[in-house]
């Protein structure tokens, strides 16, 4: 997981998805700006995980799985959501693969797209400098307003009390899987059990959505993962190893400024 370090500024929280969300705004604003843009972005967030929650039994993204509702009755979101986990799919040469495990669970993108339309609703508002950080996947957009990139910690998955490595990013997005909290819980669709290779993969790219994808595939890859990531084009990313043995490519390195284990 990683999260931003530098000093806040106007910063809001919101418990969502199983998770703490926080917008971190630094665009000069009214509160009532600040406070009418993130109440948007946390009602759509809510939206969000009513309809994917794979732990509600009548999320629709439940209903749909269970075939209680066809494809062409669902709204039109879960709708661009199936055909956006079978481009990752192929993207991923099938490591990406919603249909992997007991059930339809498109999670493993959900969060970062769902965090990139939030990030969008507040730059909808005026607020075009923020951070969204949901749970470690992080959206960035402007500037901090102490320099051009924003800092950046990604939490080391096997010493839970160090950073595998600090970053510093400008407008982008930073995204995270891993056995945190969860413990394995992404499969290999291949073999059809947890992928146990891996502790975690932090992808860093354009926007979270694809980020969000990746680092879920490169778990599901496990070792196999760095040769996949090392071909990517405009994406820098970093594993740790379940040992704790850590791999990047040589943008992600160029990226770290305090880079750990």
């Amino acid at each position: 997981m990683s999260a931003p370090t530098a000093c806040p500024g106007v910063v809001r929280r919101a418990e969502i998805m199983g998770t703490v969300v926080s917008f971190d705004v630094r665009t000069p604003a009214a509160a009532d700006t600040i406070d009418t843009a993130v109440d948007e972005a946390v009602t759509w967030l809510r939206w969000v995980d009513d309809t994917f929650s794979t732990y509600k039994q009548n999320s629709e993204v439940n209903r749909f799985d269970r075939g209680e509702l066809a494809l062409e009755d669902c709204c039109a979101e879960l709708a661009a959501m199936v055909t956006l986990c079978r481009g990752f799919n192929k993207e991923t040469k099938g490591f990406f693969d919603a249909w992997a495990g007991p059930r339809f669970d498109p999670s493993g993108v959900v969060k970062g797209w769902s965090m990139d339309r939030a990030s969008d609703i507040l730059c909808g508002h005026g607020l075009v400098d923020h951070v969204v950080d949901g749970g470690g996947d992080i959206r960035l957009r402007g500037a901090p307003g102490t320099g051009p990139s924003w800092t950046v910690g990604v939490r080391h998955p096997v010493r839970h009390d160090a950073y595998c490595a600090v970053l510093l990013v400008g407008k982008g997005a930073v995204a995270t899987s891993g056995t945190y909290e969860r413990g394995p819980h992404v499969f290999d669709p291949f073999t059809g059990r947890p992928a146990v290779g891996l502790a975690s993969a932090t992808v860093v790219g354009p926007d979270l959505t694809t980020a969000d994808a990746f680092a879920t595939a490169a778990l599901a890859m496990g070792l196999r993962a760095p040769d996949w990531l090392s071909s990517l084009e405009g994406y820098e990313a970093q594993v740790i190893t379940s040992q704790g043995t850590s791999w990047s490519t040589p943008g992600f390195k160029c990226l770290a400024v305090q880079p750990q284990g």
